[in-house]
């Protein structure tokens, strides 16, 4: 890869984080909070995903006539389907459920941990060997997020916002693992389409369901944080995303440390929180350990 398409690379994996990292304080202003809530947070989860959907099905007809098509062979359904289960429902679902009651400030921190929670589920299902170091950082980090979440509780008790927050993370690392079998044959932008078009018959009755009786209600700001979640967090991001890890993989996704972070800066002024000093001090702990994590060696086959 020559200066210029690194460059280029960077730039779209920077676009891609940055619209990504919107995606926590936006939720929280589509859901409000437990003393004030807006939208559903079932409704925000299925109806993105229905937005995001049709799109998808737009995309891949104009693919279908470029020619460009790829369908999904018979035996990469269940890994579309797991995909979906993590991506297009268990994660946003579970995180939509955890910010009704707590900052985005706090779920950027828990969901730091995503990256190496994805390494750590990958390792396991492709029956590889990581090093003890990496094992150590991913040891550490759980332990940073738990501690942080304890010292937010006040106590021992973690409460139901921190739980949904560890199951959304740990489905959408499942929804990654499945999108990255997928990725090499069909292209990363057919997957995510394929994916979010695969799931219209649940996303889009579900979205119907729990939309709010009265739209009149719903506050404007909150539409927006749903538009938002909608185009760029469910779709458009994905492309941006997609695009430069094709360009140069190795060095664009250390890009996606600086996720967590740009979601804290962002909740400032969109949501109106406060970012403390230990929230902050928290954050880079979690993100340099995850740095750590991704620098430790991993064997790819268990041996026999």
């Amino acid at each position: 890869m020559n200066a210029a398409q690194e460059k280029e690379a960077l730039l779209w994996g920077l676009v891609g984080v940055a619209l990504f990292a919107a995606t926590l304080p936006m939720t929280r202003l589509a859901v409000g909070s437990a003393e004030a809530p807006q939208l559903s947070p079932w409704f925000v989860t299925f109806g993105r995903a229905a937005v995001a959907g049709v799109l998808s099905l737009l995309y891949l007809l104009w693919q279908r006539a470029q020619g460009q098509l790829k369908v999904p062979r018979k035996a990469e359904w269940p890994l579309v389907g797991m995909t979906a289960f993590g991506v297009i429902v268990g994660f946003p679902l579970f995180l939509a459920l955890a910010l009704r009651h707590v900052p985005s400030t706090h779920g950027a921190v828990v969901t730091a941990l995503l990256p190496l929670s994805t390494a750590v589920l990958g390792a396991l299902w492709f029956r590889q060997r990581p090093s003890p170091g990496f094992w150590a950082c991913a040891v550490l980090g759980s332990g940073l997020v738990l501690a942080y979440m304890v010292w937010r509780a006040g106590g021992l008790y973690l409460g139901a916002a921190n739980i949904y927050l560890l199951i959304a993370m740990t489905t959408g690392a499942f929804g990654y693992i499945g999108g990255a079998r997928l990725t090499p044959r069909l292209g990363a932008e057919q997957v995510i389409c394929w994916v979010l078009m695969s799931s219209l018959p649940l996303t889009l009755p579900m979205a119907w369901l729990f939309a709010p009786a009265d739209v009149a209600a719903i506050a404007a700001v909150s539409w927006w944080g749903f538009v938002y979640v909608a185009l760029f967090s469910m779709w458009i991001g994905f492309f941006a995303w997609y695009r430069a890890l094709a360009l140069g993989a190795v060095r664009v996704s250390q890009i996606q440390l600086v996720q967590p972070f740009l979601s804290l800066l962002f909740a400032v002024p969109l949501v109106g929180e406060r970012l403390d000093g230990v929230t902050l001090v928290f954050a880079l702990a979690v993100i340099a350990t995850v740095y750590a994590g991704k620098k430790m060696p991993v064997h790819q086959k268990v041996p026999a």
